[in-house]
């Protein structure tokens, strides 16, 4: 009777999730039809260009979906991230989070050239990442949704932000729910955007800890950890080396967006510490399990979530600008 309850109130808080496509910030408003006049092929020419891409390495799909996630953490969706370092600007691209892991910037560029080409200064960086992450998603097997539209680019990064607002593959629950909180987002949105990690890889060196001294000085691997599937990746994953060497996320399904990642948890088979622990809380271990059978509802509140994170403190009017090129501010 109580795990009934327990299911109703979720679905009764999924229900009443806000889900806005048209939203009012400083200056001016985000909405879909943005570009119908000044750019009517825009989002064409994104998703297309980007086909291209994921056809060739289906990787990049959950690159570019992690490239607006780290873009968005840090001072809102503004495509700080993507500026290179400059004589007044360090880059985010080598904070902690960044380094040696982001990918994806030469689909961001090459979709910004064939935009500049149809309609020059119009399409901001900023959007084309926003709508890349949800063509991704899409290319990829998940849900699509309509993306809010209007954000111009920023002018300046920050790689302090980057390095404390991004959660860490070693954070605890409470540390990871604060940093979404920070954010505006709740912890439905923090269950359902970890979803996000049915798609991807991660380096050894972002778990090799689970697998060899998770407790201190202990030598052990982490309790929640399957063992046998602890003992796989130990095969790749050796105590010295391999810093670099990929893993799956989803190891079952691992390009195909789906709610696969929540059956994994559920068997004690998240990859990365930060998404197991989503069973160390009641509420979210309850979403994880609703999730893990209801790929349906799984779909609908991603989108929710993804709408919600795309309109973090976008740049709006004559804020900020429409970069020529993504990696530098203009002259």
């Amino acid at each position: 009777m109580a795990t009934s309850m327990s299911l109703f109130l979720l679905l009764s808080l999924l229900a009443f999730a806000p889900f806005c496509l048209c939203n009012f910030y400083q200056g001016g408003y985000l909405y879909p039809q943005f570009y119908d006049y000044s750019c009517p092929q825009a989002q064409h020419i994104v998703k297309s260009t980007l086909a291209k891409y994921v056809e060739e390495q289906p990787r990049f799909a959950a690159s570019i979906l992690r490239l607006h996630f780290h873009d968005c953490f840090v001072k809102g969706c503004d495509a700080s991230l993507l500026l290179d370092s400059s004589e007044n600007i360090i880059s985010e691209k080598g904070s902690n989070p960044n380094r040696n892991s982001a990918r994806g910037f030469e689909v961001i560029d090459a979709i910004k050239a064939a935009l500049e080409r149809e309609c020059p200064s119009t399409v901001s960086c900023a959007d084309i990442l926003t709508l890349a992450a949800r063509d991704s998603v899409v290319l990829s097997g998940g849900p699509s949704w309509e993306v809010p539209l209007g954000r111009r680019d920023s002018r300046d990064a920050s790689i302090s932000g980057s390095n404390n607002n991004i959660p860490a593959p070693n954070n605890t629950f409470q540390t990871i729910l604060t940093k979404f909180n920070l954010q505006g987002l709740d912890l439905i949105d923090l269950v359902a955007l970890s979803g996000g990690h049915t798609i991807g890889n991660a380096r050894c060196t972002t778990f090799k800890q689970r697998l060899y001294n998770q407790v201190s000085g202990n030598g052990e691997p982490d309790s929640t950890l399957d063992q046998y599937y602890a003992a796989a990746l130990r095969n790749r994953c050796p105590r010295s080396g391999g810093d670099q060497n990929l893993f799956f996320l989803d190891f079952a399904t691992p390009y195909k967006f789906d709610s696969t990642y929540f059956k994994n948890l559920l068997a004690y088979k998240g990859l990365l510490s930060s998404d197991q622990v989503l069973l160390s809380n009641q509420e979210s271990a309850e979403l994880v399990k609703l999730y893990a059978e209801r790929n349906d509802l799984f779909f609908e509140q991603f989108a929710k979530s993804m709408i919600k994170m795309g309109n973090i403190s976008p740049l709006t009017n004559s804020r900020g600008e429409i970069r020529e090129n993504c990696r530098k501010i203009n002259a």
